[in-house]
């Protein structure tokens, strides 16, 4: 309703039609502890953007034709974007529900399609009175502005009410045990597998730098070079792409980097395993798991960490190669109480050693205590398979090595420890309802 919706003065046809000229917009990122509104322009638009942009936020209209277009937005994107049109995007976010069950963070950001049946515009100015505030505000801007500026900006956001409910206690999230598999029925022509558990490390732990060279060697985002891409992908050819995660990281087959300003108390480990064909489903999900025990185990030779630290040493500049994304960070980087992100995170690698990180790899990842969430069709014959620990021999269409088919042998055999009662199903119509 702020950032796709009309402010007391004008419509938000007039607000489109304002900015149009000005090659500019106002984008918003809704997650569990921060809403973030930007927008970037240019100097010289500087004032006519502005005089738009503070009435949107601090002088919303609340016109009920914008709250009926955008709830029925909210519902179609959850009931054909995500459900209907994104197995491998609804797979992450039903992990992060059943990692966080019972949690305040077990939510879609969306919502659920039956409580925003229900959602009234009363109940949004109520949020918005109550959570908008001075005391939860942080203003943030980069660039060519005027000096003086930056002074109008802040007494012009003075008119927010200077404090409203206070911030809600932070929960521990419940500790996995054992195998957790959630299978939601869909019908696919593949199969997608989402894993992970919740992780104590965020920005500021001693263990941080550690972990993201464990995640790079694993699977760095959209990279061809981690061990899952190379022993799944490359050696097998069974998907597209795999790779890890040590925060929470939304939009991610649409994006090479991820967004900025997503801080959260807590954080999650995270394996995605791109679509894979049904007859390899079940191989595909013991091989992602045998690959993740061996990882866990043997952590990383002294030649690996140093390919991996000298990746991300370099990886973190691109992550502020803008002034957009510089400012982002910055604001992250006060909600962690860090220095600036890329001098923490080259100072945390040129400190480490490949024993801090395998240490950190056995303390803080497990294969044993995860959430499973798959998506496709028939789950009942991969529910039975993977219970019952029945062999799935792999076949290739050309000759591999020895040393390829015999890892395959031991992978076809390898026990997922799951209790029947530990995988259920559910039909993709119930999913966020």
């Amino acid at each position: 309703m702020l950032a796709q919706g009309g402010t007391r003065g004008m419509t938000y046809k007039q607000i489109l039609d304002a900015m149009f000229p000005m090659a500019t917009s106002v984008s918003s990122q809704v997650d569990k502890e921060m809403t973030v509104f930007s927008a970037t322009t240019h100097v010289d638009n500087l004032e006519a953007f502005y005089k738009i942009f503070r009435a949107m936020l601090v002088e919303p209209g609340w016109r009920g034709d914008d709250f009926e277009r955008l709830r029925d937005d909210a519902i179609n994107y959850l009931q054909v974007g995500l459900r209907g049109n994104n197995d491998e995007e609804l797979g992450k976010e039903v992990l992060y529900n059943e990692i966080y069950v019972g949690h305040p963070y077990g939510r879609q950001n969306t919502g659920a399609v039956s409580a925003l049946r229900k959602m009234t515009a009363a109940d949004l100015r109520s949020f918005y009175a109550a959570h908008y505030t001075q005391q939860n505000l942080v203003l943030g801007i980069a660039g060519g502005y005027p000096e003086a500026f930056l002074e109008r900006l802040k007494n012009d956001f003075a008119a927010l009410p200077r404090s409203g409910a206070p911030a809600a206690a932070w929960k521990e999230p419940p500790s996995p045990r054992g195998i957790r598999i959630t299978m939601v029925e869909k019908d696919t022509r593949s199969v997608a597998y989402s894993l992970g558990f919740p992780l104590a490390v965020k920005r500021g732990h001693p263990d941080y730098p550690a972990l993201l060279v464990a995640q790079a060697y694993l699977g760095q985002h959209r990279t061809s070079g981690g061990r899952l891409y190379e022993r799944m992908r490359q050696l097998r050819g069974l998907n597209y792409g795999d790779y890890a995660y040590i925060e929470y990281f939304p939009r991610g087959m649409f994006q090479f980097e991820p967004d900025p300003n997503l801080g959260r108390r807590g954080q999650i480990f995270q394996v995605w395993i791109r679509p894979v064909e049904p007859p390899t489903a079940h191989f595909a999900l013991r091989l992602a798991l045998f690959e993740m025990g061996n990882f866990i185990r043997r952590g990383l030779s002294p030649e690996e960490f140093d390919r991996w630290r000298n990746f991300v040493t370099k990886y973190v500049n691109l992550l502020t190669k803008t002034k957009d994304a510089e400012l982002g960070y910055a604001i992250d980087s006060q909600y962690y109480g860090i220095l600036g992100y890329d001098r923490y995170v080259k100072d945390g690698l040129a400190r480490l050693t490949a024993a801090d990180v395998n240490k950190a790899i056995r303390t803080h990842l497990s294969v044993d205590n995860l959430r499973i969430v798959v998506i496709g069709k028939d789950c009942a014959s991969l529910r039975k398979k993977i219970i019952a620990n029945e062999p799935s021999p792999m076949t290739y269409n050309s000759p591999k090595p020895k040393d390829v088919t015999d890892e395959d042998e031991a992978v076809s055999r390898f026990k997922i420890d799951v209790a029947p009662d530990a995988v259920k199903i559910v039909s993709v119509d119930t999913v966020f309802e």
